[in-house]
C-alpha cells in the first residue's frame, strides 16, 4: 500500500505541517481502528489522513478521517490539504473534491496558481472568562478568550503581541493535566507588510501534539475573530511554530476559506 508524506500549507519541503496520506482503492469501509490508530503512531505525524472512494451519485467523492498519534480527530485542514494534493498530484481526480467526513461534507477546490481552497464551517466564537491558572501554564496574560464551539473545540486566546506569541514556551504537562481543551494562541502581525494579517500558536498536548506547526482547522476560529477585528474578510495568517506556514482565510459567513498549497516529501509501501 502506497503510502506519502505531505508538507500542507507550504510551498517548500520542510516546511508547513506534515501529515501522513494513505488511499484505499475501493474498500466499502475503512480498515479497523486500532489499525489506522496503529499506522498513525508510526507515521508520528500531527494526523494521517485516511480516505477511500465513494459510490458515484452521491453528496461526497471520498471518505476522510484523520488519526493524531494517539486519537482520531473531528476535523484537520492540513490532512484535508494533504489528502487533496495526493489526489491532484497523482491525477486520480480532477476538479473540487468533496470528502465526507465527521465535521460533514469538506470540499477542495484546486486553483490556476497550484494552491487549493478547502471549504470548512466557520467556528463560532463565544467570549469567555480567562479561566484560573492559564496565564502561568502559557506564560503570557490574555488579553482575551474565546470558546470556539464543538467544531474546533479549543480555547482561543488573544495575547498583547506578536512577540508574546513567538516567546510562548508553555507547560506542557501543566496544560495537558489541567485543560481538557487546546490552546489557539494569536495576536496581530507586528508589520502586516510582511504579508501577514495575524500570527498564532497551538497548543494540544491532550491528543499528543504538544505543538501543532500548522492547523488549518484553528484558521476556522482565527478567521471570523480576526474579520471583526480588523474589519476584513480576507485575510493571511502565519503560524509561527518553528517549521512556520501560511494560510489565507476568507470569512464567508458559516463557512470559512482556507488556501495553501501543498508538497509530496516522501513516497513508499507500507509492508505492514
Amino acid at each position: 500500500m502506497r503510502i506519502r508524506i505531505v508538507d500542507a500549507f507550504s510551498d517548500r519541503p520542510f516546511a508547513g505541517n506534515p501529515a501522513g496520506v494513505l488511499l484505499f482503492d475501493a474498500p466499502p469501509a475503512f480498515p479497523d481502528d486500532a489499525w489506522l490508530l496503529d499506522v498513525a503512531m508510526e507515521v508520528h505525524h500531527a494526523e494521517t489522513a485516511f480516505a477511500h472512494p465513494l459510490p458515484e451519485g452521491g453528496d461526497a467523492d471520498w471518505a476522510l478521517r484523520w488519526f493524531t498519534p494517539a486519537t482520531e480527530v473531528d476535523m484537520c485542514g492540513h490532512g484535508t490539504l494533504a489528502a487533496a494534493h495526493v489526489l491532484h498530484s497523482t491525477g486520480t481526480t480532477k476538479g473540487p473534491v468533496r470528502f465526507a467526513t465527521r465535521s460533514g461534507v469538506l470540499v477542495s477546490t484546486p486553483n490556476e496558481d497550484g494552491s487549493l481552497t478547502l471549504d470548512f464551517p466557520t467556528a463560532p466564537l463565544t467570549e469567555e472568562p480567562v479561566p484560573d491558572g492559564l496565564a502561568d501554564v502559557l506564560g503570557a496574560r490574555p488579553l482575551s478568550v474565546h470558546d470556539t464551539g464543538r467544531s474546533v473545540g479549543d480555547l482561543l486566546v488573544e495575547l498583547p503581541d506578536e512577540r508574546t506569541v513567538r516567546a510562548l514556551a508553555p507547560d506542557l504537562k501543566a496544560l495537558a493535566a489541567r485543560f481538557e481543551r487546546g490552546i489557539i494562541a494569536t495576536a496581530p502581525a507586528e508589520d502586516p507588510g510582511r504579508g501577514y494579517d495575524f500570527v498564532s500558536r497551538c497548543f494540544f498536548p491532550r491528543i499528543g501534539i504538544d505543538e501543532d506547526p500548522v492547523t488549518g482547522s484553528a484558521h476556522t476560529a482565527l478567521a471570523p475573530f480576526w474579520a471583526g477585528r480588523l474589519g476584513r474578510t480576507d485575510l493571511t495568517g502565519l503560524q509561527a511554530s518553528a517549521r512556520t506556514g501560511l494560510v489565507r482565510v476568507a470569512l464567508r459567513g458559516d463557512r470559512t476559506q482556507l488556501t495553501g498549497s501543498a508538497v509530496t516529501v516522501i513516497e513508499g509501501e507500507l509492508n505492514a
